[in-house]
């Protein structure tokens, strides 16, 4: 069995002193949640029930299609109005902001007698009353991993499978540079637990929706090239939702395809929430930290992949973000003259 580093134990000794004295939890993850979100939340709601615990995932919006194998009866779906009987902790799985979970955030402060953080994104600071972070890990669903060997629960098939869809969806199918030899080791150790990969694969990315195919469609026609061919935009509006008759979490993915463009450095998507609200996601392939270039703008996250939100219209947003990639990577060619070159050139 993997062994957790003492290090690593040490530092997860009082998160996982809560969780074993606990006897009831609720369980909190981001909106539009991903593999990692529900394959974390999934993977501890599930050794705490086995232990005899009460544990509920709290969820406000749809569960994506093809993560809902992941729910065997433990989301509960609440909102801004909800009021939940207190237990003993609430604990936010990666994310390290109430901003992420807003209809939520009132559960998260009083539903539980401590609040616990374990999340993988840079925080710049504390959101609960017990946080671990670590931003090494290649997903909380690996954390997750580690954390339960150090409470002394032994993983089955079932907490395997969410774990193995949480680090899959959040290396890119081991492609992303998050991929350590730590996260392949670890996998290794949940195929001992009988996970069936082939169906978790057909599920995860085999089963699209027309619908989605008619979305990416349109967004893809939108896609604009800038930087000269160093970095690509695009965009989803609300009617474009509507006229591909598509759900919002199947625009996710562009990013990764606006990135993996030959000659891009940068992919840059913009997702209208609202007229007034727009969600900025940013993928880089080898050198630039788009963390820094989100953070500038009120976000954070990875040196590869980071977003911010902008309280404006899409066409005020489009040039804003459009010039902020721009600097940043004026910036880099300047202290690093001929290490990017425009494919146009």
């Amino acid at each position: 069995m993997w062994k957790v580093s003492e290090e690593i134990r040490e530092r997860m000794q009082a998160v996982s002193e809560a969780l074993k004295a606990a006897e009831s939890v609720y369980i909190f993850s981001h909106i539009v949640a991903d593999g990692d979100a529900l394959g974390s939340c999934a993977a501890l709601c599930r050794a705490m029930r086995r232990a005899g615990k009460k544990a509920d995932i709290l969820f406000e919006d749809d569960i994506p299609d093809n993560l809902k194998f992941l729910d065997r009866g433990y989301v509960r779906f609440v909102d801004e109005d909800t009021q939940l009987e207190k237990r003993d902790l609430c604990v936010a799985l990666d994310c390290s902001s109430t901003s992420r979970f807003p209809k939520r955030e009132h559960l998260f402060r009083s539903a539980g007698e401590k609040t616990v953080c374990i999340d993988h994104h840079i925080s710049r600071q504390d959101m609960a009353d017990l946080n671990y972070v670590d931003s090494t890990a290649s997903a909380t669903a690996e954390i997750m991993y580690e954390l339960l060997l150090v409470m002394g629960e032994e993983p089955d098939r079932e907490i395997g499978e969410a774990i193995y869809t949480g680090i899959a969806t959040d290396t890119g199918n081991f492609q992303y540079t998050n991929t350590t030899k730590k996260t392949h080791l670890i996998t290794a150790e949940l195929y001992d637990l009988g996970i069936d990969t082939k169906k978790i694969n057909v599920i995860l990315y085999q089963s699209v929706r027309p619908q989605k195919l008619r979305l990416r469609n349109l967004i893809l026609d939108e896609m604009e090239m800038f930087c000269g061919g160093l970095a690509s935009i695009a965009w989803v509006t609300l009617e474009m939702y509507r006229e591909a008759d598509a759900k919002v979490d199947e625009s996710d993915g562009i990013n990764a395809v606006l990135r993996d463009i030959r000659g891009v450095e940068i992919g840059v998507f913009l997702r209208e929430k609202h007229k007034d609200e727009i969600k900025v996601g940013m993928r880089s392939k080898e050198y630039l930290d788009v963390s820094e270039i989100c953070a500038g703008m009120g976000g954070g996250g990875h040196r590869h992949a980071a977003g911010c939100t902008l309280h404006c219209t899409l066409p005020e947003a489009i040039p804003r973000v459009k010039d902020a990639v721009e600097k940043a990577l004026s910036a880099f060619q300047a202290e690093n003259p001929g290490l990017l070159k425009s494919p146009e050139e």
